[in-house]
């Protein structure tokens, strides 16, 4: 009775058509909506959380723009960013007086404590010390993932939150998506009997595989983190709280197959817009992405005025990363990698990061005693066992115009923080630290496993 209830909560209706359960297939016929947009229900706070942006880069401003929709909400009161122009728009965006415009992390815990929280959003390997000062003066902290680069410091961290009393949000946005909180519910209540298996396949898509992990910031794991924790801890974040039981052994499998030097062709140059003889037919040209198609062209910093766009850009591809040939790059991270895991009670769960593929999106399948689900973060297709029934939904994640990535993850995200802070309840998030902290630990065993070529086992 109650997998038919929960069936009938999610609106499915009897004699549903039957459909292919085929993954990613365009034919599925779209039976059921979600319902109208959805955008963010008030909080009602007695007063908005002040807030310190630490890093005002693409993800730091994905966060704090949040206030710009709900300023009853949220108030901006600082910044730290050392690229001037970066500070300069951050602070004209959010009103921030120029006492409180710091060039460093470290400048703004000099000054006595004056908000209820920070936001964290540094380069990987930056997010340790201003999380730990701001522990130390008492602040609360959403933090972008990954918690930091070692296991040992993602340890310190959760020693210093749980020390302090402070809440520490890491930014799991997927737990966020209306599509994944779904497929929580529907395991969580029994849709598929009992839960045996899942499979998670993570594609980065080619293009941006080449952006952030070839040329990008996350290029070198010595210098950020192995892709498994840089790209993939939201999904090994997924599996554990899906499955809801601790990992007991993983092991996987990876490598850099492609982006190597022994595969530049021939003709090719140590920069795109160097005269390189195949950059017209290059799948990965710089000048084709960058200049001709304007794809990740945040990384630039723009101006407003278009008009000096192209120049600009010019400029970065002939004196930056972004400019670089793909074969020719400082790149350790794999560009394929696999990982299988076993948990407590004996379910598996595979996960693949792919980066030669032509989309992007998560694809999901889940397989359970009673039921299965197939889905891709838009929709997703259950089939029940016991009367045959496949039935098939659309995941409306549209919040009334506003933009929210990761499946519509983003802004649920920053809306339970900020109600965790002002209440000082952390059990108004859906992870804690304690439970972030685990699910990174599955992502150093996973990169361990890969490079030692053994499987780990948990103590």
């Amino acid at each position: 009775m109650k997998r038919r209830e929960l069936i009938k909560n999610l609106g499915f209706a009897a004699g549903a058509a039957v459909f292919p359960n085929t993954l990613g297939s365009n034919t599925f016929k779209k039976d059921v909506e979600l319902g109208e947009s959805s955008p963010i229900p008030n909080l009602n706070l007695a007063k908005p959380v002040s807030v310190i942006m630490i890093g005002a880069g693409n993800r730091g401003n994905t966060y704090s723009d949040y206030r710009l929709h709900y300023p009853d909400q949220m108030k901006i009161v600082g910044v730290a960013e050392p690229i001037d122009d970066r500070n300069s728009r951050y602070a004209k965006k959010h009103d921030i007086p120029d006492v409180n415009r710091f060039d460093t992390w470290e400048d703004v815990f000099k000054r006595p404590k004056f908000a209820d929280a920070v936001i964290i959003a540094t380069p990987d390997q930056l997010h340790y010390g201003p999380c730990m000062a701001a522990l130390e003066m008492g602040y609360d902290v959403l933090l972008e993932k990954p918690i930091a680069p070692t296991e040992k410091e993602c340890l310190d961290i959760q020693r210093m939150a749980n020390k302090m009393g402070r809440i520490v949000a890491v930014c799991h946005v997927l737990r966020y998506a209306p599509y994944f909180i779904e497929l929580k519910k529907m395991i969580s209540q029994g849709a598929v009997g009992e839960l045996v298996s899942i499979d998670h396949f993570e594609p980065i898509e080619r293009v941006h595989m080449s952006h952030s992990y070839v040329r990008g910031n996350w290029h070198n794991s010595k210098t950020s983190t192995p892709i498994i924790m840089a790209k993939s801890c939201h999904d090994m974040d997924i599996l554990r709280w899906l499955i809801n039981e601790p990992c007991e052994s993983i092991a996987a499998y990876g490598d850099l197959k492609w982006f190597r030097k022994e595969n530049a062709p021939q003709g090719s140059t140590k920069r795109c817009v160097e005269g390189c003889a195949i950059e017209k037919t290059c799948p990965y040209s710089a000048k084709r992405i960058y200049l001709d198609e304007g794809q990740h062209t945040y990384v630039f910093d723009l101006p407003k005025d278009k008009s000096l766009h192209r120049d600009i850009i010019h400029k970065k591809l002939r004196t930056t990363d972004y400019g670089r040939c793909v074969y020719r790059m400082d790149n350790d991270q794999p560009d394929h990698y696999v990982t299988s895991m076993r948990f407590k009670s004996g379910i598996t769960a595979n996960f693949s990061m792919e980066a030669f593929t032509s989309y992007h999106g998560r694809r999901t399948r889940i397989m359970g005693s009673m039921g299965d689900i197939v889905g891709d973060m838009e929709s997703y297709t259950y089939t029940d066992f016991q009367t045959g029934e496949v039935l098939n939904k659309n995941v409306n994640r549209d919040r009334g115009g506003i933009y929210d990535a990761h499946g519509g993850g983003d802004l649920l995200l920053v809306r339970d923080w900020l109600n965790a802070v002002s209440k000082q309840d952390v059990s108004l998030l859906t992870s804690n630290i304690d439970v972030s902290v685990e699910s990174h630990v599955m992502c150093f065993k996973a990169e361990e496993s890969r490079v030692m070529d053994r499987k780990i086992k948990f103590s």
